[in-house]
């Protein structure tokens, strides 16, 4: 397995067929198991510039979620929390771990969440970056996304790609260099990419995370909530009280950093994870 991700452009170089789809994946580094969940609009790219750090500690697995990155999803398939949930478990017995840390951002905190409480997926150690669990956590622009979505749907592509454009830029807190903004865009481009988009969009829903905020009290695994300090998508209230509602569970914030916070900081929260998963690792 590779230990590095700086020599070559990020690209994930396995292809897994799950129930749901055919998943984009990649393994690297070496140590405890650790599975690295994004959210959206965004893809295993978000990773890019945290795993060399988190490598040096964990075996790190990524993996683009169902509709996103270089994932595709079955005819037929929403691409939804519970769907992605369920792929997660799919991955999780396929790459053979017995109980990883699961870490996920966005809406990958209720995958993770529900793969954990509802899954019935073993984890060592859980990391909410983020997280999209407790609700509402939709944003205005998704509702209005939702609302209208036959008129986003028929959005000529130049101008839908202008309106996503403008809002991927609110989710980093520093400038996102345009090939950066490029990487995260390529996905969502063209009349296919706007259909993609909206699909994720649409199937996107608290109900899939409800079943897991009514079980948070039964969490046991020891749990980081992670919250970038310049958060304007999900404010760090919406972390705190998170963590209020995970026994034992710890907050903390990454100065600088805004709802991507492994674009904006990611030596930071490369660190903040390998150091709350390395008080926590079990004896061997």
């Amino acid at each position: 397995m590779s230990t590095s991700t700086e020599s070559a452009p990020w690209q994930l170089r396995q292809r897994i067929q799950v129930t749901g789809g055919e998943v984009a994946a990649d393994v690297f580094g070496d140590g405890p198991p650790l599975v690295l969940v994004h959210g959206t609009p965004a893809s295993s790219y978000l990773w890019r510039d945290a795993v060399p750090e988190l490598a040096r500690h964990h075996t790190v697995h990524v993996w683009d979620l169902l509709g996103f990155g270089a994932s595709r999803v079955a005819s037929g398939v929403r691409p939804s929390i519970a769907q992605q949930a369920r792929t997660l478990a799919d991955l999780v017995a396929h790459w053979g771990l017995t109980a990883p840390h699961l870490v996920g951002h966005d809406i990958g905190g209720g995958v993770v969440m529900r793969a954990h409480l509802v899954e019935r997926v073993p984890s060592t150690g859980l990391a909410l970056l983020d997280a999209a669990v407790i609700g509402p956590w939709n944003t205005p622009f998704t509702e209005h996304q939702q609302r209208y979505a036959e008129a986003y749907r028929s959005m000529p592509p130049h101008v839908f790609a202008d309106i996503v454009e403008g809002r991927l830029r609110t989710a980093t807190h520093r400038p996102m260099p345009e090939a950066d903004a490029a990487a995260y865009l390529a996905p969502w481009s063209g009349a296919e990419g706007r259909q993609r988009w909206m699909d994720q969009v649409c199937a996107v829903t608290f109900e899939d995370t409800r079943e897991v905020v009514d079980r948070l009290e039964h969490v046991t695994a020891p749990t980081l909530v992670l919250w970038g300090q310049e958060d304007q998508w999900l404010t760090p209230a919406a972390g705190e009280r998170l963590a209020a509602a995970i026994p034992g569970a710890r907050f903390d914030t990454v100065a600088g950093a805004g709802h991507f916070i492994a674009e904006d900081r990611p030596l930071e929260t490369a660190e903040a994870l390998v150091g709350f998963f390395g008080r926590h690792r079990l004896p061997s």
